[in-house]
């Protein structure tokens, strides 16, 4: 039985939530979009590849950049409303060149930088 992207619920755009996760470490990298379109080119290549909704174009994770994301496993939730890819992150995953696009908190009620861009 191949498994069918149908199944997930897309928003009105056709998009889904999808949050990366480094498949050696648990940690959370980054989050962006995907459609059934580029589920299916994720799950067929193995290259992590996502919708921009900016260019409204197919993005694969690394093609220009070289920070490629090589799909270890593909999860989605109880809900079938959003994405986990568990990957193998080569260089960092942030457009900021930080390894993680999570690297503000708030803490005591102000904004902290946990990590500086990688050189």
């Amino acid at each position: 039985m191949s498994f069918d992207p149908a199944q997930l619920k897309f928003d009105n755009n056709g998009l889904i939530p999808a949050i990366a996760q480094d498949n050696e470490t648990g940690e959370v990298l980054m989050m962006a979009w995907m459609n059934a379109e580029s589920i299916q080119k994720t799950l067929e290549t193995r290259r992590v590849t996502y919708w921009s909704r900016s260019r409204q174009s197919f993005w694969i994770k690394g093609e220009t950049s070289g920070h490629t994301q090589e799909l270890v496993d593909f999860r989605f939730d109880c809900d079938k409303d959003c994405i986990l890819v568990m990957i193998n992150q080569v260089g960092p995953a942030c457009h900021t060149n930080r390894r993680s696009c999570f690297y503000t908190a708030v803490r005591d009620g102000a904004e902290v930088e946990l990590s500086k861009p990688m050189h």
